[in-house]
């Protein structure tokens, strides 16, 4: 999925240019709207993944004393809350050229 791409991705506070947001569009507030729908993306395809992940581990009939901790889940939530935000994810995309998006033009 976007594995790849995570390792790319600084985990600390980036100063950036505006200008050069702005430059791919012609306009910073192009820019952001596209940013922010790749990271609408992303926040679904990695929530679409743990849930089917953790889905494994679900059991209906479990009651509050059957429930115990378990090991695997744990480690797969705990992967999932390390990796970068999906803005983060998306500004690196949209940075490297690697968003697709074009403009409707009005008549």
């Amino acid at each position: 999925m976007i594995e790849n791409n995570i390792s790319k991705v600084p985990d600390n506070t980036i100063t950036r240019d505006l200008c050069d947001f702005a430059a791919p569009t012609g306009n910073l507030y192009e820019s952001t709207v596209i940013i922010s729908k790749r990271a609408n993306q992303i926040a679904a395809e990695i929530k679409q993944e743990l849930n089917s992940k953790l889905e494994e581990f679900s059991n209906y009939a479990d009651t509050l004393e059957e429930t115990f901790e378990n090991k695997e889940q744990i480690e797969i939530s705990r992967h999932y809350e390390k990796l970068p935000k999906p803005g983060l994810i998306a500004t690196k995309e949209f940075e490297d050229g690697e968003i697709y998006y074009r403009v409707i033009e009005k008549n």
